[in-house]
């Protein structure tokens, strides 16, 4: 997209793919880890995972006082590989999953939105794949 320019965030789980997989597609386990900081919360996900399917999550403060729709379409959908999607914007985010039976390496690289600092950008969506990390590790299913 013109004015803005590819940002890549990665993080290593030590789980399997497929737990990993599931926790990142299914809304009930989104709701609990897509934030940022522990004052916003996401109390509602859905998720139409294939090609052409939608996905929106609703990020909030917990105190009301802001909150956003977050979603897109699906571009490329491929159990346990790739997950990519256009934003409402036009912007791209592809997600790639490499793993085995004890850890999952997770990489998202994403267009920035030209009207907020790449860098600010860039720790958002790292401290969003790091509590990602966090609640997959901490779950005993």
């Amino acid at each position: 997209m013109e004015g803005s320019q590819e940002i890549r965030v990665a993080t290593t789980v030590q789980a399997p793919i497929d737990k990993v997989w599931k926790y990142w597609t299914e809304p009930d386990h989104i709701k609990q880890w897509n934030n940022a900081s522990d004052d916003w919360h996401t109390p509602f996900a859905e998720n139409d995972l294939k090609v052409g399917g939608a996905f929106v999550s609703r990020m909030e403060a917990k105190d009301g006082s802001t909150g956003f729709d977050f979603g897109g379409i699906y571009d490329e959908v491929k159990v346990h590989e790739v997950i990519a999607y256009t934003m409402a914007d036009g912007r791209k985010v592809k997600i790639v999953f490499k793993g085995d039976d004890k850890e999952t390496e997770v990489v998202e690289t994403f267009d920035s939105d030209a009207s907020h600092p790449a860098e600010f950008q860039q720790q958002g969506w790292q401290a969003i794949l790091e509590n990602f990390k966090s609640y997959v590790e901490k779950s005993t299913d």
